[in-house]
């Protein structure tokens, strides 16, 4: 389901211009996105919470010039669900759109040679 979608669907069920519905989102998201920028969190009840998770520094390879490289302490936002909502997740039947998904192949099984 694209915003778009999210966007209509809420105009439909509460009867609110899409433009309004529009407004409104966009607010939410920026407050969200300017919230985690400053390093607050974001909890919404029976929802999930947006975090920002530690990452330590740490040490990379690349192994194609056989170089270190050096990746300081950073932060990445992070989306933990409520226990309800992962419970309603749970009970439902199926995804939609889940057969559309690609599928990964399974790989071949080698001949044996004769």
């Amino acid at each position: 389901m694209t915003k778009a979608e999210v966007i209509s669907e809420i105009s439909q069920k509460t009867g609110i211009e899409k433009a309004d519905v529009l407004t409104t989102v966009e607010a939410f998201f920026k407050v969200v996105k300017d919230s985690m920028t400053e390093g607050h969190n974001i909890y919404v009840r029976g929802f999930g919470s947006f975090v920002n998770k530690k990452r330590a520094r740490k040490v990379a390879r690349n192994i194609s010039k056989n170089t270190s490289l050096i990746i300081d302490e950073h932060y990445i936002p992070s989306f933990k669900p409520s226990k309800t909502f992962v419970a309603k997740i749970k009970g439902s039947k199926k995804v939609v759109g889940e057969d559309a998904a690609p599928k990964a192949k399974a790989p071949k099984a080698k001949k044996a040679k004769s």
